[in-house]
C-alpha cells in the first residue's frame, strides 16, 4: 500500500528532513514506486509537487528535499499503485476547493463498492478509488453546510463519521487539510510525533541523515508529524489506534 505524511506546526517549518526519509520508500528502501506528491500552504494559497516516477530517484523530489519551503501544514504521500494506472492525474495528494479554502487529501488502502458514492459536482479527474472517495466527502460537506461553517472542529468530527463509512469499504487512512488544520484518521497504521523544545537529535530510519533540531528551531516551536510508520529511529511516535483520528491546529492537537 502507500504510504503517507503530514506536518503541522505553529510557525513555518521546513519538512525536508522529514520527507527525504518518506521518498527513500518510494522504490529505494520500499515498494512504493508508483508516483509521489507533496502540497505546502502558503496563507490561503498552497503549492503543490507531484511525480510519477519513483520518489527516491527523482529530479523534483531531489528539488524538494533540497529547497526549505516552510509551510505551517503539508501534506505528502508515495503511491503503490492498486486502482489506476501510474499516471499524474492519480498521483496524491488531491487538491479541491470549497468554502473558498484549498482542501488537501492524501489515502492510504483500498476500498470496494466506491463506485457508488455519489460525488455531485466534485468529479473526478482520475481513475482512483481514492479521488473518488475525496470527491464523495466533499460532496456530503457541502451538503452538510451549505453556507461556510465556523466551527471547524465540528466539521472535522463531520468528516471522522463519512471516514468511519468508507472504512466499512475496506482500508482507509487518510490525511486532510484545509491549510490550518491537519486531520489524521487512521484505519489500520499512522504513527505520530510533536517536537518542541528541549529539542534534540533525531535519525532516519531509511537513510544515514541525522538532524539536530535545537539548531534549526527556536525554543517556541511546536511540530507535529504525522506518518504512516515511523521515520526515525531514536525517538519515540505515538500510534493513532484503528478506527480513531486526531486533529492537528498548529502544531498542537486539537482533539
Amino acid at each position: 500500500m502507500c504510504e503517507l505524511l503530514g506536518m503541522s506546526a505553529n510557525v513555518p517549518t521546513d519538512i525536508c528532513f522529514s520527507f527525504t526519509g518518506l521518498v527513500q520508500r518510494g522504490g529505494g528502501t520500499g515498494p512504493h514506486k508508483d508516483g509521489w506528491g507533496i502540497t505546502f500552504y502558503e496563507g490561503k494559497g498552497c503549492r503543490t509537487f507531484k511525480d510519477p516516477q519513483p520518489g527516491y530517484n527523482s529530479p523534483v523530489a531531489k528539488l524538494v528535499k533540497e529547497y526549505p519551503i516552510k509551510s505551517c501544514s503539508v501534506i505528502a504521500h508515495i503511491r503503490q499503485a492498486n486502482r489506476g494506472k501510474v499516471a499524474l492525474e492519480n498521483t496524491h495528494p488531491f487538491t479541491r476547493e470549497l468554502w473558498g479554502r484549498n482542501w488537501t487529501y492524501a489515502h492510504n488502502g483500498q476500498l470496494k463498492g466506491w463506485r457508488e458514492l455519489e460525488t455531485g459536482n466534485f468529479r473526478p479527474v482520475g481513475e482512483t478509488d481514492s479521488e473518488h472517495a475525496f470527491c464523495w466527502l466533499l460532496n456530503q460537506m457541502a451538503q452538510r453546510y451549505p453556507r461556510t461553517p465556523g466551527n471547524m472542529p465540528a466539521v472535522f468530527r463531520f468528516i471522522a463519521g463519512l471516514a468511519a463509512e468508507l472504512r466499512e469499504k475496506g482500508v482507509f487512512n487518510m490525511l486532510l487539510s484545509d491549510g490550518r488544520y491537519v486531520m489524521a484518521w487512521c484505519s489500520s497504521n499512522l504513527f505520530w510525533i510533536t517536537r518542541r523544545a528541549p529539542f534534540g537529535v533525531a535519525t532516519l530510519l531509511d537513510q544515514d541523515v541525522e538532524i539536530d533540531f535545537q539548531r534549526e528551531t527556536t525554543p517556541d516551536d511546536v511540530v507535529t508529524v504525522i506518518a504512516t510508520q515511523p521515520l526515525t529511529g531514536n525517538e519515540t511516535w505515538s500510534r493513532i489506534a484503528p478506527g480513531e483520528w486526531i486533529l492537528f491546529c498548529l502544531g498542537e492537537r486539537v482533539v
